[in-house]
């Protein structure tokens, strides 16, 4: 915790009147008094913990007894003010605004301020004669106090204590520092490898300057000189280093100032705007007593009604008891043990010839693993002495984060995933089990099963929101236990509506909730039913909450608070099973499967015995570094007295590997495909061009007149790389590719990434920029390829996705090679889909350095040949692969992805993980064509080249046998994969295989990569291999026939002004059209349920209105249709049909047909009955929407100078409604006449002179 301080010496001053500004911040609370000379007479920083109506009244009393009851000029700033300033009338400013006041004023020469808070973080970039250029972190609050706090925790020391150990490091670690929970994992994984607290400290601090950096910098450069602020840069003074050093400073770059911490609240009290003056007394009573209560809002059902419900609940609650028997009443000596070594937690289970419990432990593993089921052992063999019992270990299996190291370390027989002891464990207690959620400290597993085995198994990917340390975060900064904190919950007589987000950012909901008045305990039951929502709708995607089938288990230390429990019945309207020990599930089922194991081996255990645990568990560690790769993972050996040997840190088992089942490698395709992509050498080929270069690059690497050429290697260079190369080595260009993918070369761009919220395969190629930047080429080719080689006839396009086909022009904005290095970024526009185009393309761009035409024609036809001829060797591995191991009876995964997931740093070396496990691993572009279906029977466009393999891969695996299998490789953020994702899980589903989606970005623990992919083999091994399923019709909306038009036809809301305009349109072309509400909260609630969670807002929100007016029962299903327009380019708008549908077939109105309006040549859409004669109509439609647009243009304008506030508005409606009858009539001409109307009203309406900022 930072230490209360008072930050500046109270100095007297002759003054009469003083200045005073309050910072509420997400964690601390501050306020600076000056005096009319701006200097800072009194100051003081705490701690609210969420109590923050008492912390300024403290404040105020403080400065009260220093000053006596003097009349001060108050306002209020910081991400907690708005709610005070609205509740009390004090007045607010905004605290970046705040913090750029003092800079300006003070620090004129400062040019950067970096500002790191509690839950946020902020940049600001000062120039001469411009507003300053304000960042603020958005979606996650990785990388902030916060999440230091969480970090120094996990270590079990102060923040003074973590800021000295990190200013005695040696080596720094790559740590997840996106979210807090994901980073724990990797610290935990530190610890396990004996890594030293200095060096882990150290490590997250690095994490820390590199988030920001990522973050907020966004193609700025960082220009000195730099002042930091905030309360980690005051008091943790090692991160004040960190940044100096990541950002390459001296000490003439940084502006010192004596309170960084107090920026916000002195820019407050200085800011022009005028506060609030009275006295100490009366500001303290205005706080304790606000003038303006703020109404509740967004409140929920009580989970339970009253006392006598939960008491009632308590006695009929499906609570399975684990059975026991006491050891002295065993009839047998022999027992079989099961441990669980989590992430957090070490939890062992033995049991009985009869599955009946004889000895359990659960403790915190504290970052050691070994010493902790060392220690549970140690009970178990202490507990056996005390009953004078010898019993005889049969057999042992663990699971769990710590599986192979505990395996290694003990000698134990078997290691298992987890998701298998827990769907044992689910088993034991209902044997029709459907459905098995298993919610965890820092992770979340759901299991779904059909006919007894495993058919999908997902977990959390990037997001830890929701998990166990979720709810005690929570608690603990509200000052509640665990315990405590679960049982207020079920008192809650109206639960805050929290939503579903980021375990930090949760905080703003909750603190928008305090000041709504919420209790603790509606705070408390709110949180629990946020943790099942995020499970069900953000982790799970759930559409149709009957997938979970009638028989649910629970299972994680989560559900022993009875208000998850309930929270989950409440939502599914089903009874809920849960034993009396949910936390230890995952032992309990390995310790099944161990007794199972005996039944069908009945091999001796490898386990040596409780008494030999600690010669057993003694070892050495030593660092290695692999140069196997560009990786150079950090590896960490242990050697056990067993002369047992475990690997830790690699991300690939190619060099160290541990021992396990001696499995044998599967094929890699990804491997063969990225050195055949890239082994083509660089020299050009003689074209009669010699002499020197004519740029500036090094004589050591050219001796040619052309320049060399530089090509990154990053997104769709991994499609075309090889026809890039023939091209411009005929032309006698030598080509120079940036070096593979590193973390360090993707470090070294981040200040340039102008949005946190981009793909990873994005982010990257600003290092692989700088990369060539670096290696003095003459250019720099990134050429923006529009459209791919159409690979299949019956698709509707080829588009490249839009940020892979224009990230050039990203690079030339954020990083502006050309005028900072003399190097140009060449971007020219291809189609790879007409040769024609292409072929002028490519003479284009090369007849400037002189080439010959006929010269040029030449390496195309070159380059055409040489992509061919990768292609059929790459499809011609691939069937070998195939057909040796269908010979063989092997396991085959399709790893699905982009071209560039062939990136060993994009995609985590996930094929090497899979070959590890003993599976051949393919890749979708070298696939044969489907030839049971083709890409015209899906239910969405198929407008992206890159995922039209997708589509054709899952097709093709849907019609083989369970050998074959398709695994997603899925970049956090990517755009169409919330269309593609949800296609191609039910091309699966309606074969009865499910799809596996593995999510890669730079987070770079492996985990639960490993984890999800062991669970998808372990349970396809269970399936019947050879059997082929049949399929099951996709379901689908029906066609809008002839007999249908006189239905009446609802769509959602156009926009404002435009909207209005709708129903009179398709009134002319024959149609009853009726325009739906505008969008409300609701419209987000239904559109979060039905649409991927992942989809941008607006389809969110349109998707949300169609299925919210649908389920009113406002509109018979056999007299209403749907309409939505229907685009056809690169954006997911072309999309939206698709999107509706698929909402209202999971919603259950998959009898009501939907009609298409666009101008896109095809349709996924069947629609006979509805046709529109467009030259009748075109000329209105045409002058309705101009007319629209002239009295928007109007609106707007006028809007902001009115003196009588609403007439401007109330106007535009009546200008609208004014050419309906002249629309319906078809009469357009009258339309140019209602116009001139329109103008002379407007230019009636009374307005204010003045210069008004324009918004665009």
């Amino acid at each position: 915790m930072f230490k209360e301080d008072n930050l500046n010496s109270i100095s007297n001053s002759n003054k009469d009147f003083f200045y005073a500004g309050i910072d509420l911040g997400s964690t601390t609370a501050k306020i600076a008094i000056i005096d009319q000379n701006q200097k800072l007479v009194f100051s003081r920083y705490t701690r609210h913990n969420t109590k923050v109506k008492e912390t300024v009244t403290e404040l105020l009393n403080d400065a009260k007894k220093h000053f006596g009851d003097i009349n001060v000029s108050l306002k209020i700033t910081g991400s907690a003010g708005m709610g005070m300033s609205e509740s009390t009338g004090i007045p607010f400013v905004q605290e970046v605004i705040a913090s750029a006041a003092v800079v300006s004023k003070k620090y004129p020469e400062v040019k950067t301020l970096i500002d790191i808070g509690g839950e946020d973080s902020k940049m600001i970039f000062f120039h001469k004669n411009k507003a300053p250029d304000i960042r603020m972190n958005g979606s996650c609050a990785g990388g902030t106090g916060a999440f230091i706090d969480q970090m120094a925790s996990l270590l079990n020391v102060s923040l003074e204590k973590f800021n000295q150990l990190a200013g005695n490091y040696k080596r720094i670690y790559p740590i997840a520092s996106r979210c807090g929970v994901f980073a724990k994992t990797d610290v935990q994984n530190l610890l396990s490898r004996k890594v030293s607290r200095e060096d882990i400290a150290a490590s997250v601090f690095h994490a820390v300057a590199i988030q920001t950096i990522n973050t907020l910098a966004r193609g700025y450069d960082i220009v000195h000189k730099i002042i930091f602020a905030g309360g980690p840069f005051t008091f943790l003074s090692e991160l004040l280093k960190t940044f100096i050093k990541d950002l390459k400073l001296n000490d003439d770059d940084v502006q010192i100032t004596e309170n960084p911490a107090l920026l916000p609240s002195i820019g407050a009290a200085i800011s022009k705007k005028d506060g609030i003056n009275e006295n100490f007394s009366q500001l303290i009573n205005r706080i304790k007593n606000p003038i303006n209560k703020i109404v509740a809002k967004n409140r929920l059902d009580p989970l339970f009604k009253d006392k006598q419900d939960l008491e009632e609940w308590n006695k009929k609650k499906v609570s399975f008891q684990v059975p026991r028997i006491k050891i002295d009443k065993m009839n047998s000596n022999k027992c079989y043990l099961g441990i669980d070594s989590g992430s957090t937690t070490t939890k062992i289970c033995a049991i009985d010839e009869n599955k009946k419990l004889i000895f359990s432990y659960y403790a915190n593993t504290k970052g050691n693993p070994i010493e902790s089921a060392k220690k549970g052992l140690n009970e178990f063999r202490l507990k056996l002495k005390h009953e004078k019992k010898e019993l005889e270990i049969v057999q042992t299996a663990v699971v769990g984060y710590g599986e192979d190291l505990i395996k290694s370390a003990l000698n134990l027989d078997h290691g298992m995933v987890e998701t298998i002891a827990h769907f044992n464990a689910a088993k034991f207690f209902n044997d029709k089990v459907s459905f098995v959620l298993d919610i965890g400290g820092q992770d979340m597993k759901a299991i779904f099963v059909e006919n007894g085995l495993i058919n999908r198994i997902e977990l959390n990917e990037s997001c830890s929101a929701g998990c166990g340390s979720f709810i005690e975060t929570f608690g603990n900064s509200l000052g509640y236990s665990v315990q405590d904190f679960s049982k207020i919950a079920c008192n809650a007589s109206a639960p805050a509506d929290l939503g579903t987000r980021c375990t930090v950012f949760m905080n703003s909901k909750v603190k928008q909730s305090l000041r709504e008045n919420a209790t603790t305990n509606d705070i408390a039951a709110g949180l629990s039913i946020s943790v099942i929502k995020n499970a069900l709708f953000k982790v799970l995607k759930m559409k149709n909450l009957s997938e979970t089938g009638d028989h649910i288990v629970v299972q994680g230390g989560a559900f022993r608070n009875p208000s998850i429990h309930r929270a989950l019945e409440q939502m599914t309207d089903k009874k809920v099973i849960c034993s009396d020990i949910p936390e230890q599930m995952g032992a309990y089922g390995a310790a099944i499967f161990a007794l199972e194991k005996t039944l069908i081996e009945n091999k001796k255990t490898l386990f040596k015995g409780l008494d030999k645990l600690d010669s057993l568990t003694e070892y050495t560690t030593k660092e290695i570094q692999c140069k196997g790769c560009e990786n150079n993972c950090n590896i960490s050996k242990f050697k056990f007295s067993n002369d047992n040997i475990f690997f830790s840190g690699n991300k690939c088992e190619k060099y160290f590997f541990n021992k396990g089942s001696n499995t044998t490698k599967g094929e890699n395709l990804f491997d063969f495909k990225y050195k055949l992509l890239f082994d083509r050498g660089n020299s050009p080929q003689s074209t009669g061009h010699s002499s020197q270069s004519t740029g500036h690059g090094q004589q050591s690497i050219s001796n040619y007149r052309l320049p060399i050429i530089g090509i990154p290697r990053v997104l769709n260079v991994y499609e075309n790389f090889p026809f890039w190369h023939a091209l411009f080595s005929t032309c006698g260009i030598k080509l120079e590719l940036s070096d593979p993918s590193t973390v360090s070369l993707y470090e070294k761009g981040l200040g340039s990434v102008m949005s946190d919220s981009i793909c990873f395969p994005a982010k990257n190629v600003h290092g692989h920029i700088n990369n060539l930047i670096g290696k003095k080429v003459d250019r720099i080719f990134f050429p923006m390829a529009m459209y791919e080689k159409n690979e299949f006839p019956e698709s509707d396009n080829t588009f490249n996705c839009p940020l892979v086909s224009s990230y050039a022009d990203v690079v030339k904005s954020s990083m502006d090679p050309e005028g900072r290095h003399n190097i140009p970024v060449d971007a020219p526009t291809f189609n790879f889909n007409d040769e024609k185009l292409l072929q002028k393309a490519c003479i284009g761009y090369l007849k400037k350095f002189n080439i010959k035409t006929d010269i040029i024609k030449k390496a195309l036809q070159n380059a055409l040949q040489a992509h061919i001829d990768f292609k059929n060797t790459l499809q011609n591995e691939t069937e070998k692969i195939i057909k040796e191991a269908k010979k063989s009876k092997r396991l085959v995964i399709v790893l699905a992805g982009r071209p560039y997931h062939t990136d060993p740093l994009i995609n985590q070396k996930t094929p090497e993980a899979l070959s590890d496990m003993g599976v051949d691993v393919i890749t979708e572009d070298a696939l044969p064509l489907c030839k049971e279906n083709n890409l015209s029977d899906l239910q969405i466009i198929s407008q992206w080249s890159y995922t039209n393999r997708i589509y054709n891969a899952a097709q093709w695996v849907a019609h083989q046998n369970n050998y074959f299998q398709l695994v997603m490789l899925n970049s956090f953020g990517c755009g169409p994969d919330s269309i593609v994702i949800d296609e191609v899980t039910e091309i699966l589903k309606a074969k009865g295989k499910a799809m596996t989606l593995i999510r890669v970005d730079e987070i770079s623990s492996t985990g639960s990569i490993r984890l999800r992919l062991r669970s998808m083999i372990e349970s396809v091994q269970m399936l019947d291999m050879k059997r082929l399923l049949q399929e099951e019709k996709r379901i689908n909306t029906p066609e809008f026939k002839k007999e249908d038009k006189n239905r009446k036809i609802i769509a959602p809301y156009f926009g404002e002004l435009y909207g209005e305009l709708m129903p009179a349109l398709f009134h002319l072309a024959g149609y009853d059209m009726i325009n739906l509400p505008k969008p409300d909260k609701n419209s987000v609630e239904y559109g979060l349920k039905y649409a991927h969670n992942e989809i941008c807002f607006p389809a969110t929100v349109v998707v949300g209105d169609i299925l919210k007016a649908l389920d009113t029962n406002k509109y018979k299903r056999e007299d209403v249709a749907v309409a939505i327009t229907q685009t056809g380019g690169q954006c997911r708008a072309s999309s939206y049909l698709s999107l509706i549908k698929k909402g209202m077939i999971s919603a259950g109105f998959d009898d009501i047909p939907v009609v298409a309006l666009g101008t896109f040549g095809k349709s996924i859409n069947p629609q006979e009955g509805f046709s529109i004669e467009w030259k009748k109509i075109l000329k209105v439609i045409f002058l309705s929407v101009l007319y629209a647009d002239s009295i928007a243009k109007i609106y707007y304008w006028t809007r902001v100078r009115e003196k009588n506030k609403g007439e401007t508005e109330k106007l535009a409606n009546e200008c609208i409604k004014a050419i309906i009858p002249y629309i319906e009539k078809n009469e357009p001409e009258k339309i140019y006449v209602e116009l001139e109307n329109a103008v002379n009203r407007f230019n009636k309406i009374d307005i204010k002179e003045g210069i008004y900022p324009t918004i665009g």
